[in-house]
């Protein structure tokens, strides 16, 4: 297919697709900006849904675009990105969000798009079209995010336990239900950040394998500001069948706790963003839950979910991976 022989008609169309699947990234993803403020019951769903949607949409107004251009450029070579290579990789991490939804289990959207994007590359022209540079760090941070969250999470409530030690509980609790609004608020922002930047790296390259962007690859304002609200329409509809897991089967949390989590979950996406890494707010999340539980005692979490959840993190690149292969080759034989 020549660079400039994709009609408007299925430009507009495989943009459409692109934003679906920012819809339900949101929508899949909605658990890890909600759920600890949910699970202490700071805030109802309805309304912490709409909360997150929020910040999830004004994030574009606080980060730079470096996630989007290592979607675009930094995962496999632009120029072998095809409307076909695109298709399959959006199709083949819809796929795999909307089986883990339906199992409950808090998979990586992010992961699944990169996977996606990898396997109907690989499909497409070899092995060779991979950018490993900028690869293998997003497969790094499969481990480092969770950890990293596990070790700031597990550090800020050994902390803040030693300082309020002679405060009340009541006294701590109502003090960290007010808190929450704050680190609530810089979750959900880190994760607009990070996540819709995924989407436009695609529909960017997608729009640069064109040629209608030129001769350089950018991200086009309005790209911005569609995914940031498709993503926050996605957040509003929430996930509730990810919300249980994500706020009680691993651990029961409190207001403190649910700060902490929060807190150390936002701090790795920022810096994550900011060096334009693709990490996964799912697994930054956990592992902050983990951390705050396991500083209470190491029976508090429920390794059982854990462990799933973690098989879950190891198998999403391949998987969708797998089924964006399929689907490349599927769609191939009709143009």
């Amino acid at each position: 297919m020549d660079a400039l022989a994709l009609s408007f008609p299925l430009l507009v169309g495989l943009i459409v697709v692109a934003l679906i699947f920012d819809f339900l990234n949101g929508l899949h993803d909605a658990a890890n900006s909600i759920a600890t403020i949910v699970s202490t019951r700071v805030l109802r769903p309805q309304y912490a849904v709409a909360w997150a949607a929020f910040f999830n949409f004004i994030a574009f107004l606080f980060f730079g675009l470096h996630v989007a251009q290592t979607i675009g450029t930094g995962i496999v070579t632009p120029d072998v990105v095809t409307p076909h290579v695109v298709f399959g990789a959006l199709m083949g991490a819809i796929a795999w969000n909307l089986i883990t939804w339906a199992l409950g289990i808090p998979s990586s959207s992010s992961h699944a798009l990169v996977g996606g994007l990898v396997g109907a590359g690989i499909a497409q022209a070899g092995f060779e079209v991979i950018v490993w540079h900028g690869l293998l760090p997003t497969i790094a941070a499969i481990f480092a995010s969770p950890l990293t969250g596990f070790v700031l999470g597990l550090m800020l409530i050994l902390l803040l336990s030693w300082i309020f030690v002679r405060r009340t509980p009541f006294s701590v609790d109502s003090t960290f239900r007010r808190l929450q609004f704050v680190s609530a608020s810089l979750y959900s922002l880190g994760h607009g950040g990070n996540d819709a930047q995924k989407t436009m790296g695609i529909i960017a390259v997608l729009l640069y394998s064109q040629g209608h962007l030129g001769s350089e690859f950018y991200v086009p304002f309005w790209v911005v500001i569609t995914c940031q609200a498709a993503m926050a329409l996605g957040t509003l509809f929430g996930g509730w069948r990810i919300v249980k897991t994500m706020g009680s089967k691993i651990t029961r949390l409190t207001p403190i706790q649910g700060f902490c989590a929060e807190s150390g979950g936002a701090v790795t996406l920022f810096a994550a963003t900011w060096l334009g890494i693709p990490v996964s707010t799912t697994h930054t999340i956990t592992g902050a839950i983990i951390g705050v539980g396991s500083a209470r005692r190491t029976s508090a979490v429920r390794w059982n979910v854990a462990s799933n959840i973690v098989f879950a993190w190891v198998v999403t690149i391949p998987a969708s991976g797998l089924l964006a292969a399929i689907v490349y080759w599927l769609s191939s034989l009709f143009g």
